[in-house]
């Protein structure tokens, strides 16, 4: 038994089995404090946490989720973790009574079947993970999954999707899980579940580079691997959390997940590298012992399970890890993801295929922007096409907004465009130069504030890049991208992709602007820029906009 079982303090609860819905078993869920009472100042509850997600006051409430160690059985998850949800919902929200409509037309009846529901192909098997879920309770996990798969085709492998649905319905209703469910897996602003084998590979091995910030565990765990590698201990990372951790570690961890994102996934898992590390660098350790008997991978696994620190020491060692801010891990990740894109390139793996073969533009995608494209030739539509991110290339392109039906007008251009994601924006002047970006976020996000409550001034992500098409064919990417080594922080000044307000319009910034159009959509300029390092996208640096095109791509 852990250490901090021994010492902590039980709270003798009668009511422990109301504190469940009835599909929860609760007779194997312990549950512990972390100190005496009265040490610490009294828990939030619902009604003080409100107002702070209603106000988007987004880092206060961060603060307060990772301060408050609730225990298993307080109630405040039941309205909690679908408020979180909801905060990353994407478009209308769904109307009541939808999800049984999509029971009835999966199961043809809102009753739970007495046979086993088949669930989708993007689940394994081996990791559906049902917790303290009675066998009804996995029945119901097994129909929200099952629905999910009908209303999302496009989830390809999400192993971790399991798990998390059983784990919110130990403290929500069946209809709440799958609302919360739906929010976390359209969410464009954070990354909460990956939805294909591609990005399930890049999170593991995100989480191999940036463990090489802290050498020292990640060396220890490299020596300790032996023959097997250090590459099969990082591909179960999630597992360590998902599966191993004890229920109550877990629950504390989703509590900051379903407000922050997966970056504290990965915080926790490098808290757990560290935590072992620590634990086994005696050779004279059980743990050490552990790992050379029966291999890293078993020990890690183990040690989890029997996790010697309690919930809020893990959470305190995973969020006081230095010099690891969201912006790091994401471009750790972009340049990842573009790494193993172009590895399959090169090598033709079948990891993710495109539905676009080879990554050219399927024979609709080229009716469809011949028919509406004034600046476009098939030539640069194919060129275009093979700088797109490939999930991308598997949808259709739709004309959101042209100079040439609807006017030159910004608000216009707004009204149109503002909440698709991601835009494709193409400029041709009056001297025949053709040039743009692909636009990895809505251009709603100029309305946007910060942690702090101030409004950003530049946002998108380093998936954004320029091109040029006419006089010269080039495409430039984040410079982020491009880095070989692996620092902390890339200048501000290299971080600058989006930016827009009532009178212009910028894309790329630091030491100049890429792309700068004014209010009128007719006047514009371009220059070098830090951000994506590209030279001026037409000769003389200004220019009169002959057309202004931006697509969107339907379903993504």
């Amino acid at each position: 038994m852990p250490s901090v079982m021994l010492s902590a303090v039980l709270e003798e609860e009668p009511d422990l089995y109301e504190a469940f819905p009835p599909h929860v078993d609760p007779s194997g869920i312990t549950i512990l404090t972390d100190s005496p009472p009265g040490k610490k100042a009294p828990l939030k509850n619902f009604e003080e946490i409100q107002p702070l997600i209603q106000q988007g006051r987004k880092r206060e409430l961060k603060l307060i989720i990772r301060e408050n160690s609730w225990p298993i059985n307080s109630p405040v998850r039941a309205s909690l973790w679908p408020a979180l949800c909801r905060q990353h919902q994407h478009g209308k929200s769904m109307l009541d009574g939808f999800y049984w409509d999509m029971v009835t037309q999966v199961f043809g009846t809102v009753e739970l079947p007495d046979k086993p529901i088949m669930l989708p192909p993007f689940v394994e098997a081996t990791h559906c993970l049902g917790y303290h879920l009675t066998r009804k309770g996995r029945a119901v996990a097994d129909r929200v999954v099952s629905v999910l798969g009908y209303a999302c085709p496009d989830i390809t492998y999400s192993p971790s999707l399991y798990p998390i649905t059983a784990a919110l319905l130990h403290f929500m209703p069946e209809e709440e899980c799958y609302h919360c469910m739906a929010s976390l897996v359209a969410s464009k602003e954070k990354m909460f579940i990956t939805q294909t084998k591609l990005l399930n590979e890049v999170t593991w091995k995100t989480v191999m580079q940036i463990a090489k910030k802290h050498a020292s565990a990640a060396q220890h765990l490299s020596r300790l691997s032996g023959a097997i590698g250090p590459e099969r201990i990082y591909a179960d990372w999630q597992w360590w959390i998902l599966a191993a951790l004890p229920f109550p570690h877990l629950v504390r961890v989703l509590d900051c997940f379903f407000h922050e994102g997966i970056k504290v996934f990965y915080r926790v898992a490098l808290a757990i590298l560290i935590l072992f590390h620590k634990h086994t660098t005696n050779q004279n350790s059980e743990w050490y012992a552990e790992a050379t008997k029966n291999g890293v991978d078993h020990a890690i696994d183990k040690f989890c399970r029997n996790m010697p620190v309690s919930p809020t020491k893990l959470l305190r060692t995973a969020f006081t890890i230095r010099a690891l801010s969201s912006q790091y891990i994401s471009r750790v990740f972009i340049k990842t993801e573009m790494t193993l894109k172009s590895k399959q390139v090169i090598t033709g793996s079948r990891l993710v295929r495109s539905r676009s073969s080879d990554n050219l533009p399927t024979s609709q995608s080229q009716v469809n922007i011949q028919m509406m494209s004034h600046t476009l030739t098939i030539r640069e539509l194919f060129t275009l096409w093979s700088w797109l991110p490939v999930r991308i290339t598997m949808y259709q392109p739709v004309l959101l907004y042209t100079t040439e039906e609807h006017g030159c007008s910004l608000t216009t251009f707004y009204v149109r465009v503002e909440h698709h994601e991601p835009t494709l924006l193409m400029i041709k002047t009056c001297n025949n130069e053709v040039f743009g970006a692909y636009c990895s976020t809505r251009w709603f996000e100029r309305n946007q504030k910060d942690e702090r409550g101030n409004r950003q001034a530049y946002f998108g992500t380093g998936e954004t890049f320029l091109f040029s098409l006419q006089p010269t064919r080039a495409k430039y990417p984040w410079v982020g991208c491009l880095e070989d080594n692996q620092e902390d922080k890339t200048p501000h000044a290299n971080s600058l992709f989006m930016a827009a307000d009532n009178t212009m319009i910028t894309i790329g910034g630091g030491d100049g602007q890429a792309i700068w159009m004014d209010e009128n959509i007719r006047y514009g300029k371009t220059d070098r820029c830090s951000t994506f390092n590209n030279p001026p996208l037409c000769p003389s640096g200004d220019f009169e906009i002959r057309v202004l095109e931006v697509y969107g791509f339907a379903g993504a």
